[in-house]
């Protein structure tokens, strides 16, 4: 099995995975992998997919740029400049983007502060935070219409290896070192939003 054929795998379990969960509402969402360094080539989404679907036209190859790098008629996603800004900018390897109901409820909440916080939780473990009154952040951009702006302001935000960045009303980017990790911290930040907007709801006066 080539070095491409290992990573389409690995994206398409993460994809299915994520299928489970009921993540990818109306086709949206995008994902993506690196499979070289030199030179950078990534496979990420199709556009316009049904990702609780598995088929053979998941994912294309592209660029450093987002270009396809094979022919192809399969458009990339249309956020694939947010992958590219990570890739780009750090040694992730892997990028998930999700549109849930609770990461838009989350950024809607908190867009106006432009970040959002988290403390004294066990999951936050997850992220590699283990002292006792650990805080974890995630920034809140708008979600420019225009997206060479929306990749440019989220690049703001990359900086490491790992990473997460919340679009107002439209959904987080989270990137990792390999895709375990990345999913990893997907789930982490949702768990995180759901308990949150559960906790609100049910305590609206203590928050």
């Amino acid at each position: 099995m080539s070095e491409l054929e290992k990573k389409w795998k690995e994206l398409a379990d993460v994809k299915a995975e994520l299928a489970e969960r009921d993540w990818f509402f109306a086709t949206s969402g995008n994902l993506s992998i690196k499979v070289s360094d030199d030179p950078l080539h990534f496979l990420v989404t199709a556009s316009g997919k049904d990702k609780r679907k598995q088929t053979d036209e998941d994912f294309l190859l592209v660029d450093a740029l987002g270009h396809p790098a094979e022919e192809t008629h399969l458009k990339p996603s249309a956020e694939t400049l947010l992958h590219v800004e990570i890739y780009n900018r750090t040694n992730a390897g892997c990028g998930l983007h999700v549109h849930t109901i609770d990461n838009n409820v989350i950024s809607e909440l908190y867009g106006d502060i432009g970040e959002v916080e988290f403390s004294n939780q066990e999951i936050i473990k997850a992220f590699g935070l283990w002292e006792e009154d650990a805080v974890i952040r995630i920034p809140i951009i708008k979600n420019h219409a225009h997206i060479p702006t929306l990749a440019k302001e989220f690049a703001r935000h990359v900086h490491d290896d790992a990473g997460a960045v919340l679009i107002r009303n439209h959904g987080i980017t989270v990137w990792g070192r390999t895709a375990f990790e990345a999913k990893k911290y997907l789930e982490a930040y949702e768990f995180l939003f759901s308990y949150h907007i559960k906790l609100r709801c049910l305590t609206p006066l203590a928050l």
